[in-house]
This record gives C-alpha cells, sequence and structure tokens, in this order.
C-alpha cells in the first residue's frame, strides 16, 4: 500500500462518519503519530510503499473510530498548548477552549517569577505541566481524585520535562489552609450537567470518564464551592483563581467567588464567543 492509497482509504471510510474536514485532521494526526508524517510528506511520499505493519494498523485504527472511539484515546496521545500529552481513557481529553485559560493566565503574569501554583483537578495534568512550562520559574503543584489520572499526569510532566508536584486529593472534602500558600489557583472541574448528556457525541459520552465530567442537576455548582472555599484560605492577598465553567452558570460562580470575599471576579468569553471563564481576584 502506498501512502496515497492509505490516504484514500482512510478518507473513504471517515469522510461518511465525521465529515470532509474532520475526517482530514484525523487523517493528519493518524499519519504523524503512525509514521510521523506531516501532512507535507504525505503529499511528497505519495508514491511511496509503507511497511508492511501499516496496512493492518490503519484498519484496526479505523475499526475503532468508526465505534466512535476518540481518535486520542486511539493514538494515546493528544495536542495541547503546543506539546504533545499522554492521554487515557482515565484522563479527559484536552480541549482547545483551555488552551485559552492557560494563555489567560500566562498573559496576566507575564512579568512575575517564582509564583506559587495550583491546578485542582489536574487529570492528564495539562494544565499544570504547560504553566509550568509557559511560566518563569513556577513552583507548580496539582490535585486530583483519580490515582490513575495522577500516574499519567506524572509521566507528562517527566516527558516534557516540567517540575511539578502531585498529590492525590479530593477538593470536596480537603482540609482548608491555616494560611496563604498560592499565587494563582487554577480549575477546570465537572461542570456538565447530566441532564446534558442528551447533546453529547458518543465519543465523549461512551468513553471519556464521567467522574471528570459530569454533575448532577440538582447541584451543578459543586466543585466551584468546594474550590472557591479552598482558594479563599489558600491565596495569597492580590493571588488569582481561574475556572474554566459551563457557560450557563459562569455568572453564579462569578457571584459565589464575590461572597467568600474576593474582591472581584470576572467572566471571560472563549474562542467560539462563549462565557467559558471565571477570573476572580482575592
Amino acid at each position: 500500500m502506498t501512502t496515497k492509497q492509505a490516504s484514500c482509504y482512510l478518507r473513504d471510510a471517515l469522510v461518511p462518519i465525521y465529515g470532509q474536514h474532520e475526517a482530514a485532521a484525523m487523517i493528519a494526526v493518524i499519519f504523524d503519530e503512525v509514521m510521523h508524517y506531516s501532512q507535507v510528506d504525505v503529499v511528497l511520499r505519495a508514491d511511496s510503499e509503507l511497511p508492511e505493519f501499516v496496512p493492518a494498523l490503519f484498519e484496526q485504527i479505523v475499526a475503532r473510530l468508526q465505534r466512535h472511539e476518540p481518535l486520542q484515546y486511539i493514538m494515546g496521545a493528544a495536542r495541547f498548548h503546543g506539546h504533545r500529552f499522554r492521554v487515557t481513557p482515565a484522563t479527559l481529553i484536552p480541549r482547545p477552549e483551555t488552551e485559552m485559560l492557560i494563555d489567560i493566565i500566562a498573559d496576566d503574569h507575564r512579568s512575575a517569577t517564582d509564583l506559587r501554583v495550583l491546578d485542582i483537578g489536574t487529570g492528564s495534568g495539562c494544565i499544570a505541566v504547560s504553566l509550568a512550562l509557559a511560566l518563569k520559574f513556577p513552583i507548580v503543584s496539582a490535585t486530583d481524585v483519580s490515582p490513575e489520572a495522577l500516574d499519567v499526569a506524572r509521566e507528562n510532566a517527566r516527558n516534557l520535562r516540567a517540575r511539578v508536584s502531585f498529590i492525590e486529593q479530593d477538593i470536596l472534602v480537603a482540609a482548608l489552609p491555616v494560611r496563604p500558600c498560592f499565587d494563582i489557583i487554577v480549575s477546570n472541574p465537572p461542570y456538565v450537567c447530566l441532564s446534558e448528556q442528551a447533546q453529547m457525541e458518543p465519543n465523549v459520552l461512551d468513553y471519556e470518564p464521567h467522574i471528570a465530567l459530569f454533575v448532577t442537576d440538582d447541584d451543578p455548582l459543586l466543585f466551584y464551592r468546594a474550590i472557591i472555599r479552598y482558594a479563599a484560605k489558600a491565596l495569597a492577598q492580590g493571588g488569582r483563581l481561574y475556572l474554566e465553567c459551563n457557560r450557563r452558570f459562569t455568572a453564579d460562580v462569578a457571584s459565589i467567588a464575590l461572597t467568600a470575599g474576593f474582591s472581584s471576579a470576572a467572566t471571560v468569553i472563549d474562542g467560539f464567543a462563549a462565557p467559558r471563564f471565571v477570573s476572580a481576584i482575592r
């Protein structure tokens, strides 16, 4: 099988399911991960014969994609903020909107050094590791309730040579600190209401960890209240809290922060023109 034949096979198998644009993006990732081919390489090496193992591997990948399994889990990796992160079914797949959260934090603290940073609910570690690489000499810690997710996060930190301390902790029952110990706290906690499942694609609903996605409809701000309560004690005066939110509840989250004693709390629009983030100052 040549590169061109493989590309045509992938396109014919994936376009009917995912559409032209998404299928093309998937094909680019598959060639990059399996063959380390860029899109230019795919064109220039169109007539080159692929190694014997590749056609069977491509068939396996297609079969899994036809069952709507996320490509990132199949490949075991996802791109986030310019870095390659390992992901597994124990971790959420990093989203493009969360990359904007990294940019917001980096822009707010571009000239600061030695900032003490905490990422609550780190998952794959994509936020903590990206901040460790984007800020100037930060001291970064990250927590998660899942030991399996923390194993993945630690591997990502090692692979990307980022200095992050990882701690197994459930923020819902975490003891409040006796004195301020962080300059930045960031979190992308579970915020999808169970009633919203019907609107979700099967590649998310059937494969990504529900513990990291969902909250009950009768208490959708459960994690935000716990995080804000913790941050009100843990942040130094003037420290900042950054939260990714369900766009239905960003105003409510900002209000909770103000009630908890934060001097300001603003909602921030994401790249899809949705109110996605809350930035609050202690």
